[in-house]
């Protein structure tokens, strides 16, 4: 027998799915991540939901940090924010804290550490003399053994004055800077200031591979050493961050004129290849 269903009763579920419909229109829709092939998403942060960066993922840097650098990091919003859909690193000149500048870091330390697995981040970056954005991973060990034993893996860096220019660089015992031994290759990309690009890296147990919008222009090979040339082993955490001046960013000056500057992250992803085990 086919039930009818009351007047009444028709027009309250015509009022019931006019209300639903309503409220889906206003759902902040969902970004579809792309798969890929071999690989399985283990953390990824789209930037949909405005204000803070999400707690549960990053942890913002204080204060003054590393590498003779000119700013002091804040987790306030005129330094970091979410907004239209994009993680937002405002460099500004100001006084604070005794410090000629302000700027933001943040890091998943305190959430999540990585060994092995593709990483990347589309961002559109700062220009600007004496700017120097990066996404790194540092090793999860560095409380205890220091750097470089605890292994550097910079994905990215730039500085204002090479504006076109990419570098992506690992850092061990036997291979860092103070040394002048550094492992690294370069890339020129178009107008990194004014597009949107992908900054990536592939890490296996025998190498890691630099890309920039998937062309791999730096490879790392895993020299079978030990720890003095691959600490590499171990499980790192991700660091966005944009300093100002220092030891390298600095070596032609700051243009103060040239302020504020915002560093765009667009989406963060990490996969692990399919078939490994989470760590």
């Amino acid at each position: 027998m086919q039930m009818r269903t009351p007047k009444s009763a028709s027009f309250i579920l015509l009022l019931l799915a006019l209300f639903a419909s309503g409220c889906a229109a206003f759902r902040q829709p969902q970004p579809q991540i792309p798969g890929i092939p071999g690989w399985s998403l283990t953390f990824d942060d789209e930037f949909t939901q405005a204000g803070v960066p999400d707690p549960s993922k990053w942890t913002p840097e204080l204060g003054y940090v590393r590498n003779e650098e000119a700013q002091y990091y804040t987790a306030r919003p005129e330094n970091l924010r979410v907004e239209n859909g994009v993680l937002v690193i405002e460099a500004r000149k100001e006084p604070y804290q005794r410090f000629s500048y302000t700027s933001a870091s943040i890091t998943t330390f305190d959430h999540q550490q990585f060994l092995y697995g593709r990483v990347e981040v589309r961002a559109k970056l700062p220009g600007g003399l004496g700017t120097w954005p990066a996404i790194w991973l540092l090793g999860s060990d560095i409380n205890q053994v220091g750097w470089p034993a605890c292994g550097e893996i910079d994905i990215m860096e730039s500085v204002g004055h090479e504006p076109r220019r990419i570098y992506g660089t690992v850092h061990t015992p036997a291979y860092n800077h103070t040394l002048k031994t550094s492992k690294g290759g370069t890339i020129d990309v178009e107008a990194p200031s004014e597009q949107f690009h992908v900054y990536a890296l592939e890490w296996s147990k025998d190498r890691i591979d630099f890309f920039v919008d998937d062309q791999r222009y730096f490879t790392f090979q895993n020299e079978g050493r030990g720890n003095a040339v691959w600490p590499f082993d171990k499980p790192q955490y991700l660091i966005l961050n944009l300093a100002i001046g220092g030891s390298w960013g600095g070596e032609r000056g700051i243009d103060d004129a040239s302020f504020p500057h915002r560093y765009l992250i667009d989406y963060v992803r990490v996969y692990r290849p399919v078939g490994m085990s989470q760590r």
